[in-house]
């Protein structure tokens, strides 16, 4: 997979982010998250990147870390296509995406997903992170589940 930095507001980001919309919005009946659509600012550098992964010259993947505090990076929008899944790229996009925290100054990574999301629970599990309490805006979503990690 080739990793591109792109521009959130990019019709490609947006491609893909509609499309990881459409997919937790059927996995929660519906009901959006509590985190709400990030400004395409918010993963701009100085304290953020957007990242796309390319497979054979298709967008199949995608993240962004932006700024929570002056620490710590929150990684947001990632996804992979589903015709895309069970090659490891949602790994190799998790790496690149600490990678690109690392250059931007953190030296922590914190990220929410969903108890309807055991793949990705099970993926971030597996890449070190721990879990924390639910924080920010998903302090009362139930269906949050939170983690961290240090770089």
């Amino acid at each position: 997979m080739e990793i591109r930095r792109e521009n959130y507001g990019g019709e490609t980001a947006r491609v893909l982010a509609s499309a990881l919309e459409a997919e937790l919005l059927g996995r929660y009946a519906g009901a959006g998250g509590a985190g709400g659509e990030p400004p395409a600012s918010d993963f701009e550098p100085p304290e953020g990147a957007f990242l796309v992964g390319y497979v054979d010259g298709a967008a199949v993947a995608c993240g962004g870390v932006c700024r929570f505090d002056e620490l710590t990076a929150e990684v947001r929008r990632m996804y992979v296509a589903p015709g895309a899944r069970g090659r490891g790229l949602a790994r190799r996009m998790l790496a690149a995406l600490e990678q690109e925290a690392r250059g931007l100054g953190y030296t922590v990574v914190r990220l929410e997903t969903g108890e309807q999301q055991p793949e990705a629970i099970g993926l971030y599990s597996a890449a070190g992170y721990g879990r924390i309490g639910r924080y920010g805006p998903y302090v009362d979503d139930e269906r949050s589940v939170c983690f961290e990690k240090r770089l």
